[in-house]
């Protein structure tokens, strides 16, 4: 509209400019064109004084900015700051987990043979309980380290356990990929020992890990980890462990066990990803590593105890897929470890004499499983599984073997499992599991009802 000024002023001027208008005209197109005038010119006034005020925000904001600017660094060379949102309050977290357990079986009788159990590993209490809860603290130190806090509530044999499960510091930033922990920590073998419980899509530890670290490997130390600076997902690491928690387990001073880790992954389009994994753990002159024993007539307990040298090495593959990569409404998810342990000692039953019962031991146990889960609806998924577990274990005294549980009597435990889990949100969790667990020679028939609930802030959990 503001073209038609120009034309306007030039229309006037020419009417002005010819003796052939009468001055009636004249005026009247005057006065047209000083109401345009009038019009247009305060339009323009307007957006002229918008501009002036756009312009003193945007200064105004500067200032700020600069002030902000200014009172960060002074802070920072006053004091530390923190990174994270919790710069003075820890985030705090609490897991409930409780269940009834069902057994055709006496839970008392549960064995894996070719496997020398430890760390209480078994069946868990039958009826009610109240499971593995879990309360944790962690915050950002300063700018520099992390640090966290697990306490892990058990219920066995009708007392209330408390056991300090997690406590270990982390760096923040170090620079170049370079990641350092220090405390005590669930080790990075295989895929499934660096997660809670909690997280895991089933209620129960894998059989192998049942049989090599009583279900989950704990141990106090020093763990280092390098994150490539690829497109692919890249990680080194590894661990120095004091050794003194099974399955090392016996006295040490100073380094009792090591671990060293490779993991690789990354994403096919959007709705694939994948990751494989290489392990290897290794704890050399163990001494007086114990099992899990029985009582005879009444008795003290005779309990099996390993020294030599224990080697484990793991292969673990994930593959994950999610329509359009959001795993909200529909996913799926295949997880396989493979273990293999070579051990090289002796072993000693002890409360047996005099004098103690003892054979040289060469022991060799694998094992395997696979499962799936089946995210068919944003509130409900599915999950199947199979254990497989084997061993060729020898020894000078076959009757030792046998009563450390280490004789195989021929069979390779075997175990089919499948789930259905309602989950409410990403807090709460209800889930019944069957298994038909083929552990040893007698078929146990086993049904759990399990709720998982998260209370406070919980950290993300891994890939």
């Amino acid at each position: 509209m503001l073209k038609i000024l120009p034309l306007a002023v030039t229309t006037a001027i020419l009417f002005n400019s010819s003796p052939v208008f009468a001055s009636s005209e004249t005026d009247a197109i005057q006065q047209q064109l000083e109401a345009i005038k009038k019009e247009y010119g305060q339009a323009i006034n307007d957006l002229e004084n918008r501009l002036l005020k756009a312009e003193e925000n945007a200064q105004q904001a500067n200032e700020r900015v600069q002030e902000v600017t200014v009172k960060l660094e002074e802070s920072k060379t006053s004091r530390p700051v923190s990174s994270g949102q919790n710069s003075f309050n820890p985030a705090i977290s609490l897991v409930l987990d409780g269940q009834f357990a069902s057994f055709d079986n006496d839970p008392e009788d549960y064995e894996l043979p070719g496997f020398s159990l430890g760390n209480e590993a078994g069946l868990g209490e039958k009826g009610l309980s109240i499971g593995h809860s879990e309360l944790s603290m962690s915050a950002n130190i300063d700018d520099k380290f992390f640090g966290k806090i697990t306490l892990a509530f058990d219920e066995h044999d009708g007392e209330t356990e408390t056991e300090l499960e997690e406590a270990f510091i982390q760096t923040l930033g170090l620079g170049n990929g370079f990641t350092l922990k220090a405390g005590r920590f669930f080790s990075e073998i295989g895929y499934l020992n660096q997660q809670h419980g909690h997280a895991w899509d089933f209620a129960d530890a894998p059989l192998i890990y049942r049989g090599l670290f009583g279900d989950q490997l704990v141990d106090d130390g020093v763990q280092m980890t390098w994150l490539a600076p690829t497109d692919t997902f890249l990680q080194l690491g590894a661990e120095l462990l004091g050794g003194n928690r099974f399955p090392a387990g016996g006295r040490t001073s100073g380094i009792g066990a090591w671990t060293a880790f490779a993991d690789i992954g990354g994403d096919i389009g959007i709705e694939h990803s994948w990751q494989l994994g290489l392990s290897h753990w290794q704890s050399d002159n163990i001494k007086d590593r114990k099992s899990g024993g029985h009582a005879h007539g009444g008795g003290e307990a005779e309990t099996p105890s390993f020294s030599g040298d224990s080697k484990i090495s793991a292969l673990d593959l994930v593959y994950k897929w999610a329509p359009n990569g959001n795993p909200n409404n529909q996913s799926f998810k295949f997880q396989f470890e493979y273990f293999d342990r070579q051990e090289d000692g002796n072993v000693v039953m002890l409360n047996s004499g005099p004098p103690l019962e003892t054979t040289s031991y060469d022991g060799d146990q694998k094992g395997w499983y696979a499962q799936a889960v089946y995210k068919f609806k944003p509130q409900w998924q599915v999950g199947l599984r199979y254990d497989w577990l084997d061993s060729d274990n020898r020894g000078s005294d076959a009757d030792v073997l046998a009563e450390a549980g280490l004789d195989n009597e021929g069979h390779t435990p075997k175990r089919y499992s499948a789930t259905l889990e309602w989950l409410p949100s990403e807090f709460s969790r209800l889930r019944l599991q069957y298994n038909q667990d083929e552990s040893y020679e007698e078929t146990d028939h086993q049904l759990l009802l399990q709720y998982t609930m998260s209370l406070g802030s919980h950290g993300a959990h891994q890939f």
